[in-house]
């Protein structure tokens, strides 16, 4: 799965519990070996980042909405050069023009919750959903999910919030943390 022995002392439990990854709260040299593991994720980036676009432009070309990157690559955080993640806000009430736009484009993967994590359901707040589609595009899987218009606005500004604070420091502790995580077999924690 990767070319990183699997050698670590950091403490996960404290670390899931935090839900921070804080690269100042790790032992000495777990740093060092988390930032090799990262610098090796980033020699892809160039080749997604061509993918990305040629994805863009069929979604453009597809639905006449401008996509963004509202997955883990966007972010500096994914593990592989595998898959990419990209997001459209669509007007809820037009959601069979959309699947009839993508038909014969992409496969329709399902309707999904959207949820956020500050979001707050306990007081009757309706749950919104998602359509999630895939295609591929030299070799690389792109999940495309259509949000609503709102949904999607509220990503963006969350996303823009994370990539103009996180640190390069955070990124690469944040990046390990996940490989720890997948890579003991923790998918649930992973997915959180």
């Amino acid at each position: 799965m990767t070319d990183i022995d699997i050698e670590s002392t950091l403490d996960l439990a404290s670390v899931l519990a935090a839900r921070w990854a804080d690269p100042d709260r790790f032992p000495v040299g777990e740093f060092d070996r988390a930032e090799h593991f990262y610098q090796q994720r980033r020699r892809h980036d160039a080749a997604l980042l061509v993918v990305r676009e040629k994805a863009a432009a069929l979604i453009r070309t597809w639905t006449g909405h401008e996509s963004r990157d509202v997955g883990s690559f966007g972010l500096g955080l994914n593990l592989e050069a595998s898959d990419l993640d990209l997001g459209i806000g669509y007007p809820a009430e037009q959601r069979e023009v959309l699947v009839a736009a993508l038909a014969g484009h992409a496969v329709f993967k399902g309707e999904r919750v959207t949820r956020f994590p500050a979001a707050d359901f306990s007081e009757g707040a309706p749950a919104t959903t998602r359509l999630v589609f895939a295609f591929t595009v030299g070799g690389v899987e792109v999940d495309l999910s259509a949000l609503t218009v709102e949904d999607f606005a509220v990503a963006c500004r969350m996303l823009d919030d994370i990539e103009a604070h996180m640190t390069e420091r955070e990124r690469v502790a944040h990046t390990w943390v996940k490989h720890l995580l997948r890579s003991s077999g923790r998918m649930q924690d992973y997915a959180e």
